[in-house]
């Protein structure tokens, strides 16, 4: 099925042909299109233009509309103001785009995927290994997944990289302590839950650590134990992917929780760099890129000074030859670029490592590894807080506990969904309840732009009102109830049908949905798309307060009318989906 041009695309096209028929220098001009309340869609492009070729706009607007083609596609077109037209789309054109997007048996909706895709490494979701996850570790991990479904939708091949934290002097404690009570992580039972995986790591953590802090030897055990590590010892290797198999177990759990696919071969952590950690030092420093400071090897920069106005270097390597995270990173970029062939390689990471990656990112420039060809970037997001505006606590001030949080937003929604069932049984009310509770949890963190800090109040998540994701479950449920007591009657395009401005309201907005999908995918910003999604519900709230469905006036407009309804729900569906979340048949 061959993509659909949007109506605004359409549009575009008709104006820019009218633009250098009147202006032959203007061909290449932006007519500066967007939705109006005043007509379909405003166009603004003309102020701009008159003042370059030092014409009256208003004079310039009238004979660019004597070029407009009117007819099928636009039915009028007015000046208006200073020079701006106003446009208004035939109601045969905005019903029959629909019906070619609702014919598109791909189930795309007739969005195009991309002429010239690209391969982007997406660094997203990055626990660390024997330790709890958090919620800090969920924006990571919701928004780098719906980046992921918003560029494989359009076409790009993107490559899941889970940059887990698994390696470091923290690791000679641990395998220490688990060489010295070898049973620690035993398993009575073939099958071990994530929550029992994450509780024997926990009791171990905490043992060793207060081993650690009371004997000296077996400190002093522990850092011959980080050297060995270092150096490849094969037993000491093999007590290191005990912990890495046993916290797989945990993040697979959570990851599962949150309706995520986190396939194994895209786990690639810290370790998985170790043998190229010489080299990418040996280059930065036969380069010039880094210089040897007090033994230690650093890449130095004008624009990056201490409290002091000394310069802060980044650390590549320490004077005592161990590696930092600098290493690691850009070693990474190394074999995204050179291995994996990146055009783009993008970093799901935290704001506040805002300058750690600012410094590597130069630093790979300087060594020639990112250049006009592949760039590197940094989809910084900000804090979750809690209800009070600071960071999100427990009352005894730790960190929260990713696996409770979501088991709270499950229980929250459950409630919800056993308040509003008519029909279901305690299974399904437990299975909608998960999918809305996740939902919730999703949708609140990606509705934000990420670069802000988001309030966490799983009150306001699960809320039936507002721009809340389960206002839009229940908008995309209550369709699949219309359309099941529709019956025999299936819904069907009729072009000839004049529209309500409900029904026209919706339509524009539900064949926009190529034009956001592919300006969310191209800006990394799953909240453009959520934004379009509460927008598409709303609307269709309208249309349904205002627009009898199944008793419209005649047969015609009752099949009409739930043709509206099913390409309503079909974006809905594609497009929640595209954000990570479910969308029930029912609730």
């Amino acid at each position: 099925m061959a993509s659909v041009t949007s109506l605004s695309d359409s549009v575009q096209q008709h104006l820019a042909s009218a633009l250098s028929a009147t202006l032959p220098e203007a061909a290449d001009a932006d007519p500066l299109l967007r939705r109006s309340d005043r007509a379909d869609f405003q166009a603004n492009g003309i102020l701009a233009l008159a003042k370059k070729a030092k014409a009256n706009p208003r004079e310039l607007a009238t004979q660019v509309v004597s070029q407009v083609v009117t007819g099928d596609m636009i039915e009028d077109v007015e000046v208006s103001g200073p020079g701006f037209l106003n446009i208004t789309i035939a109601d045969r054109a905005i019903t029959g785009n629909l019906a070619a997007r609702y014919a598109d048996e791909t189930g795309r909706l007739g969005v195009p995927t991309a002429a010239n895709p690209g391969t982007t490494v997406i660094d997203y979701a990055q626990p660390n290994v024997a330790k709890e996850m958090h919620v800090g570790h969920l924006r990571s991990a919701v928004i780098g997944d719906s980046v992921v479904q918003l560029l494989e939708f359009t076409g790009e091949n993107a490559i899941r990289r889970h940059h887990i934290g698994d390696w470091g002097t923290q690791f000679g404690m641990l395998i220490q302590y688990l060489d010295e009570h070898p049973h620690e992580l035993d398993h009575k039972d073939a099958q071990v839950t994530g929550e029992e995986a994450m509780s024997n790591l926990d009791r171990l953590y905490k043992a060793a650590r207060r081993l650690f802090d009371a004997d000296e030897e077996f400190k002093t055990r522990a850092r011959r134990r980080v050297v060995d590590l270092q150096a490849g010892d094969p037993h000491t290797l093999a007590m290191w992917q005990k912990f890495v198999d046993e916290s797989k177990i945990y993040f697979f759990s959570v990851f599962e929780k949150l309706d995520m696919e986190v396939r194994d071969p895209d786990i690639v952590g810290e370790s998985g760099y170790n043998d190229m950690l010489a080299e990418t030092c040996r280059l930065l420093e036969e380069s010039g890129v880094a210089v040897r400071s007090e033994g230690a090897l650093c890449v130095f920069f004008e624009d990056v000074k201490g409290p002091d106005g000394k310069p802060v270097p980044l650390i590549v390597q320490k004077s005592d030859g161990g590696y930092g995270y600098a290493a690691t990173d850009l070693s990474a970029i190394r074999d995204r670029v050179f291995h994996l062939k990146a055009n783009t390689l993008l970093y799901v990471v935290d704001a506040r490592q805002a300058l750690h990656f600012k410094m590597v990112f130069e630093t790979a420039r300087r060594a020639g590894w990112l250049n006009d060809d592949v760039t590197a970037v940094q989809l910084a997001f900000g804090t979750v807080l809690g209800k009070d505006g600071k960071p999100f606590k427990t009352r005894e001030g730790e960190t929260v506990r990713l696996v409770d949080l979501l088991d709270e937003a499950i229980e929250r929604a459950s409630a919800v969904v056993r308040e509003k069932a008519q029909d279901l049984s305690e299974e399904e009310i437990a299975e909608r309840g998960t999918q809305v509770g996740i939902g919730a949890v999703k949708y609140a963190d990606l509705s934000t732009s990420a670069n802000r800090d988001y309030k966490f109040d799983l009150d306001q998540m699960v809320s039936l009102n507002g721009d809340t994701s389960v206002y839009l479950q229940y908008a995309y449920a209550r369709i699949q109830s219309i359309l099941r007591k529709a019956g025999e009657v299936r819904p069907a395009a009729h072009p000839e049908l004049e529209l309500a401005d409900a029904e026209r309201a919706l339509g524009l907005h539900a064949d926009a949905f190529a034009e956001t999908v592919r300006e969310a995918a191209a800006e990394y910003a799953p909240h453009k798309l959520a934004a379009y999604l509460y927008q598409l519900a709303s609307l269709y709230t309208t249309f349904y307060d205002k627009c009898p469905v199944l008793k419209a006036e005649t047969p015609e407009q009752v099949e009409n009318r739930l043709f509206l309804c099913d390409v309503t729900a079909r974006t809905l569906h594609q497009g929640m989906a595209l954000l990570g979340i479910r969308t029930p048949e029912k609730l």
